[in-house]
């Protein structure tokens, strides 16, 4: 009698005396990005390395999970990628803290006012009226929460891109939604911020109806309109990064269509946003115009993400931007290595430049009221 061959299962189990089945992976949190593998892949199928984060391109329509297998259903709640639906969903508890932040600086911007205590009244005498500019000040509320918003996104980002501390109250996905969500509600703080500032100046103006929000639209949000002061050059700042935070913000959700290595690129984009915004502040913020420790605080704020910016510069999370030693032997491969050695030592720069502003409160601007303190939008 012929014995029957065996089963490709009973052979595998032959050449591997003693082997169990492998137990199936542990599910992953719904808003993390996972690699989904077949069940009973061997440990030695897996990658050593899998790219996680919004940096990772997700496998094509179709394929498998590159040993033939198909990939496993998706749980309940699990989205293939964050869409800006989904974003907007989960950003209304940040965006209310947001407000009650924008709250409390109009407090304090209206009562400092009202006590003649605010560099404001010094800058520009008008306005001690506190009830007459309310819109005003409510859109310097908006703007100092957008750049504190800004703050705070930009610091996430950097933590993400670089060497992240070994301990975080809370998991990589969640601190990337979170980065995601505050950088949506600091577009809506400076969008607000800007609108604001228009409707004051339409409400001041005593022309006809169509003629003042003409004329607000251009001073507010065409570069050049502006023509008072510091605001020629403080507001096509301000329009600068409000114009680019929108693209560069929401570009996240179709990185899948222009390539992450391009998305990548554009993102890097964002810091000077936040260069901007912050010049844009120490430019035309009454409340820091002179040398003291709100303007002082101002550029404290900014050691951390100078500190972390250099971190992330000489400990890349990508091995592909680790600094060389020597530069490579072709052209192209000695101009990036230069590039990489130059943005390093710029920060640096900066870095020390901070402490000594941190240290001596003093920025090389505005010591003292001048003599004329009068505007031509002072609205009499």
């Amino acid at each position: 009698m012929t014995n029957p061959s065996p089963t490709p299962e009973q052979a595998a189990a032959a050449e591997t005396p003693g082997s169990a089945p492998a137990p199936a992976p542990a599910p992953a949190p719904a808003d993390s990005p996972v690699t989904v593998s077949g069940p009973g892949t061997p440990p030695a199928a897996v990658p050593p390395a899998t790219a996680s984060g919004p940096d990772a391109a997700p496998p094509a329509p179709g394929s498998g999970t590159g040993d033939g297998r198909v990939p496993a259903p998706r749980t309940a709640g699990e989205s293939r990628r964050p869409t800006l639906r989904s974003d907007l969903r989960a950003s209304w508890p940040d965006g209310l803290v947001a407000l009650l932040i924008t709250a409390a600086v109009f407090v304090l911007l209206y009562v400092r006012i009202r006590n003649k205590t605010s560099s404001t009244v010094t800058v520009m005498p008008f306005m001690a009226d506190a009830g007459g500019f309310w819109m005003y000040f409510l859109s310097q509320a908006f703007g100092w929460s957008a750049l504190l918003w800004a703050w705070g996104t930009v610091i996430l980002g950097l933590m993400l891109s670089g060497p992240r501390p070994g301990r975080l109250p809370i998991s990589a996905p969640r601190l990337e939604r979170l980065h995601r969500t505050t950088s949506l509600n600091t577009m809506a703080l400076i969008a607000a911020h800007a609108l604001l500032f228009a409707a004051e100046l339409v409400r001041h103006d005593t022309a006809s109806w169509n003629s003042a929000v003409a004329t607000a639209f251009v001073e507010a949000f065409v570069p050049g309109g502006y023509d008072s002061g510091t605001g020629r050059i403080a507001i096509p700042v301000g329009q600068a990064a409000l114009y680019l935070a929108i693209p560069l913000g929401l570009l996240f959700y179709v990185r899948h269509r222009i390539g992450p290595r391009t998305w990548r690129v554009l993102h890097r984009c964002v810091i000077v946003v936040y260069v901007l915004s912050v010049w844009h502040t120490l430019l035309y913020g009454t409340n820091v115009w002179y040398d003291g420790w709100f303007r002082t605080s101002v550029w404290l704020l900014q050691l951390p993400i100078a500190a972390l910016l250099l971190l992330r510069l000489l400990r890349p999370a990508r091995r592909s931007e680790k600094l060389s030693a020597r530069p490579g032997a072709g052209g192209g491969e000695r101009t990036r290595w230069a590039l990489r050695l130059g943005g390093r030592l710029v920060v640096v720069a900066v870095v020390v430049a901070l402490v000594a502003v941190v240290a001596t409160g003093r920025d090389g601007g505005r010591s003292v009221p001048p003599e004329d303190t009068s505007s031509t939008h002072n609205h009499d």
